[in-house]
């Protein structure tokens, strides 16, 4: 059997320039394009998947404010065996709002959301 996943990556699809009130971050600009937002859960990753995937939900994380939005759609989710520090410094691409998802991160991130292009 193989290494069990502890985070995860879901592929965004912003279809338009976005200003979201984003929860303590205040207002924040996302340009259209494919994101990248790494997470991960302690138990029950496969749940905070599935709450991801859902449009209707009390906004909680900042990739609530997304994943709610009429004009984002998951095309994909990746699971890594990588801790979700590590899997997000991997990942290439620019960051277009410091902080976001990056609240407990201890390791220097900047944030776990990454905009990968138009």
């Amino acid at each position: 059997m193989g290494a069990q996943a502890v985070s995860y990556q879901l592929l965004l699809q912003v279809r338009e320039g976005l200003r979201l009130e984003i929860g303590a971050l205040g207002p924040c600009r996302l340009p259209a394009g494919l994101y990248v937002y790494t997470g991960s859960a302690r138990r029950g990753l496969e749940a905070r998947i599935a709450r991801h995937r859902r449009r209707e939900k009390p906004r909680r994380w900042h990739i609530d404010w997304l994943t709610t939005h009429p004009a984002v759609e998951i095309l994909a989710v990746l699971r890594s065996t990588l801790p979700e520090c590590e899997l997000n410094r991997a990942t290439a691409g620019e960051i277009p709002v410091p902080g976001f998802g990056a609240s407990d991160c201890r390791t220097g991130c900047g944030a776990h959301l990454k905009w990968i292009g138009p």
